[in-house]
């Protein structure tokens, strides 16, 4: 059976004995088990775990209960990233996620003693980068975001005319990726406003998030090999929230011709954890139907199981809290709610047109899908919509308004599956404050 299909550790009926995993709305239920890297203690090394309820397994300390091909992939977890995992293929990670549901599940007490010795709480330890990224591509692929920030600095021509028939995109920074928790410096860069007449080097004005969903590449594809469409997913490990961060300003006077530079590669914020391509089979979904007139993407970006099956229903929201806010005890205030099964292109597109020139994907790439947003108002996966470029504050409950993200800001981003007779899963959370600029 294909990694991708549902199967035995998806069952809806499972429970575990670790009682967080069978709570209402709980992130890491039994059908889940995402990965992440962690340390228990300052200066320890890093090791691999699953997630549970409110707990991570310590793959590498239970190394024994696990044979086989499962073995190979849990002696990869003692690893201080997911690379070594990822790398042996979505076999034996489907082999390790199997065992894992089977020790873990409600009845399994036999070695239970040796499990629960191995797991350790989420909040007790440090959660670290989980892969080793070597390259960082970062698209375009939802027609709303690119169509309403076009309106917002072409009104004549929102769409560009090739954005319905390749999936654009641009290679971003991958030393500037960061876990989640970790802060956001606002940067210096080139400003030049509509009534200056020369740039002027300072710190940025219109910081902004992109609410994104990136894919980490497994198994890696190999040079002057384009990946056909239908091929795609053997070659996407898993998935994270992925949070893009934008200086407008820096990017409306850079990008171009060539596009976005130092507006893009001072900080990206990934989640600490890695949901896998097969937690997410339940909820996967055909591709975005297309309107009428639209042309029809190019032979090598069609494929029959990518039409059938080729979205991904995972809700995305975002969250901001001011530090006066943090300050008052006042809960974050929800900026947006986007579905990622509402991209223009699929992550098999991106991938297949990736490598469409012959260009490799190695183990560890990421590939972000760009902002998600919607065709609603409170689908707006950007600051710079939301606001209408600034031109619409939004107004914060302790009366302070934003056009773009302040010093001392928190930008959260959750993510969730749901799906009829299913149990849901989430991607727990990706979050980072904005601090001040050096002098």
């Amino acid at each position: 059976m294909s990694t991708l299909e549902i199967n035995a550790t998806h069952d809806p009926n499972l429970r575990s004995w670790v009682e967080t995993a069978n709570s209402a709305g709980a992130d890491f239920p039994i059908q889940n088990l995402p990965l992440a890297v962690f340390r228990r203690l300052p200066g320890e090394a890093l090791r691999c775990g699953i997630g549970i309820g409110d707990r991570i397994l310590e793959v590498g300390a239970c190394l024994e209960l696990f044979a086989g091909r499962a073995h190979a992939a849990a002696s990869a977890c003692r690893a201080p990233t997911l690379n070594d995992l990822m790398a042996l293929g979505l076999g034996a990670a489907s082999a390790l996620r199997a065992r894992a549901s089977q020790l873990l599940a409600a009845g399994a007490e036999r070695q239970r003693e040796t499990v629960a010795n191995a797991l350790h709480a989420i909040d007790a330890v440090e959660l670290a980068l989980p892969v080793r990224i070597g390259g960082f591509t970062d698209f375009f692929a939802s027609v709303h975001h690119a169509t309403n920030a076009g309106r917002l600095f072409r009104p004549d021509m929102p769409l560009l005319p090739n954005y319905k028939h390749v999936p654009i995109a641009y290679n971003g920074r991958a030393n500037s990726v960061r876990v989640s928790g970790a802060k956001v410096q606002r940067p210096h860069g080139q400003l030049k406003g509509p009534a200056d007449e020369v740039p002027r080097f300072a710190p940025a004005q219109r910081l902004d998030h992109e609410v994104e969903l990136g894919a980490y590449i497994g198994t890696a594809s190999t040079a002057g090999a384009p990946v056909a469409v239908d091929e795609a997913w053997r070659h996407i490990f898993g998935f994270s929230l992925l949070n893009d961060w934008s200086a407008r300003d820096i990017q409306a006077w850079e990008y171009q011709p060539l596009g976005p530079f130092l507006a893009k590669s001072f900080a990206t914020t990934v989640a600490s954890w890695v949901v896998t391509a097969e937690a997410l089979a339940p909820f996967r979904a055909p591709a975005a139907r297309r309107p009428a007139g639209d042309p029809a993407p190019l032979p090598y970006l069609c494929g029959e199981d990518d039409a059938h099956r080729g979205g991904l229903r995972i809700a995305l929201d975002a969250y901001l809290q001011s530090s006066r806010m943090a300050e008052q005890g006042l809960p974050p205030i929800r900026l947006s709610r986007s579905g990622s099964e509402l991209l223009y292109w699929t992550f098999a597109q991106m991938v297949a047109h990736h490598t469409s020139n012959g260009c490799a994907l190695d183990t560890g790439d990421l590939l972000g899908s760009g902002t998600v947003s919607g065709a609603d108002a409170d689908a707006l996966g950007s600051l710079l919509e939301i606001t209408a470029g600034g031109s619409q504050p939004l107004t914060l409950p302790t009366g302070e308004q934003r056009t773009f993200l302040a010093d001392g800001d928190e930008l959260a981003l959750t993510g969730r599956c749901e799906a009829p007779g299913r149990i849901g899963i989430g991607f727990g959370r990706c979050a980072a404050r904005l601090v001040a600029p050096t002098s």
